[in-house]
C-alpha cells in the first residue's frame, strides 16, 4: 500500500495538470492570460466581492488547507524538482488570494518561473507579490507584470451623489 499511494497521487496530479491547463486566477474578473495587458480599471463592486470572498474565514481555511495539502503531496512525490506546474500555479494563486484580497491577478508558471499579471489597488500590495510567490516550493523566480489600478466607483454610486 505504501508503494501504491505515491503512484496514485502522481497519477491524480498528472491528470489535474492536463485537465487544468488554464492559468490560475484570484478572481473571476482577473485577466485570462499573463500575456494579456491589463488596461481596464477594476470595478469597485468586483473588488469588494473578491475581498469579501477572500477574507471570509471559510475561504481562508480553504486556501490554507489547499496549500498544506499540496505541500504534503509534494513531499510524498519527490520534492521541489518534480513539481507540476499546475501545483505551483495553484499554490501561488492561493497565497496571493489570501494575502492580497483586493487584487485581480492571474498566475502562470513555466519551469518554476512564475508570472503574475493583473491589478492591485496599491503599491504595498504590488510589493507583496514576489515575496509571497517565493514562499512556495518550486518557485525559482517571479516576474511581476501586475499594475496598480485602484477600483473605479460604480455608476450607481455616482448618480446618487
Amino acid at each position: 500500500m505504501k508503494k501504491l499511494t505515491p503512484f496514485l497521487l502522481t497519477g491524480f496530479l498528472m491528470f489535474g495538470a492536463v485537465a487544468c491547463a488554464d492559468n490560475e486566477k484570484t478572481t473571476q474578473n482577473a485577466p485570462d492570460s499573463t500575456n494579456q495587458a491589463q488596461t481596464q480599471t477594476p470595478r469597485a463592486e468586483n473588488v469588494q466581492d473578491a475581498q469579501n470572498d477572500a477574507t471570509s474565514q471559510t475561504r481562508r481555511n480553504q486556501l490554507n488547507s489547499d496549500i498544506r495539502a499540496r505541500e504534503q503531496r509534494n513531499n510524498i512525490t519527490g520534492g521541489d524538482t518534480d513539481r507540476a506546474e499546475a501545483d505551483i500555479e495553484s499554490e501561488v494563486r492561493s497565497k496571493l488570494e489570501a494575502n492580497i484580497t483586493k487584487g485581480q491577478l492571474t498566475v502562470d508558471s513555466k519551469e518554476g518561473v512564475v508570472t503574475v499579471s493583473g491589478t492591485v489597488p496599491n503599491e504595498q500590495d504590488l510589493a507583496k507579490i514576489a515575496p509571497l510567490a517565493q514562499e512556495i516550493k518550486g518557485v525559482k523566480s517571479v516576474n511581476v507584470k501586475a499594475v496598480v489600478a485602484p477600483a473605479k466607483p460604480n455608476n450607481n454610486t455616482q448618480r446618487g451623489q
